[in-house]
């Protein structure tokens, strides 16, 4: 399984984050949730987004999508502000037909919400980072 490095917003120290696991990463240093970000892909999708055991934020991407490169450092903020409460999962549509073919995505960025397993909120097309904020809250009260 892939391991990220992620480095603590709290100490600065770095951690590796494992892409699946039950639970959230924590500092193993001053013990704060850290942002979760990772990336996926058609064989391990299931096991990194759909049985994580907390809300998934999932961004179906592509590296020649401009909106895509405009959306990402949004998508890299809102995790770190919700360390321990959401986990952002990266998903190259280029490297992965199946889940693109399964999810219908026909536009990149398209993004989804799974709480669950299931997908709560959906959404297609780079958007500003108020709308985008608004968009994560109220997907995560449904």
């Amino acid at each position: 399984m892939n391991k990220a490095i992620i480095k603590c917003p709290h100490c600065g120290k770095s951690n590796r984050v494992p892409a699946a696991a039950d639970g959230r990463p924590r500092c193993g240093n001053c013990h704060h949730d850290l942002p979760w970000v990772v990336e996926a892909g058609d064989d391990d999708f299931s096991a990194i987004a759909e049985r994580a055991g907390v809300p998934v934020l999932v961004d179906f991407w592509a590296v020649w999508c401009g909106p895509c490169r405009m959306v990402s450092p949004v998508l890299d903020q809102l995790a770190h502000e919700r360390a321990g409460q959401i986990k952002l999962v990266k998903v190259d549509v280029d490297h992965s037909p199946q889940l693109s073919a399964r999810f219908a995505i026909q536009a990149v960025p398209t993004l989804m919400v799974i709480v669950d397993g299931k997908i709560v909120a959906r959404q297609a097309g780079a958007a500003p980072a108020p709308v985008l904020r608004s968009w994560l809250e109220e997907a995560l009260t449904k």
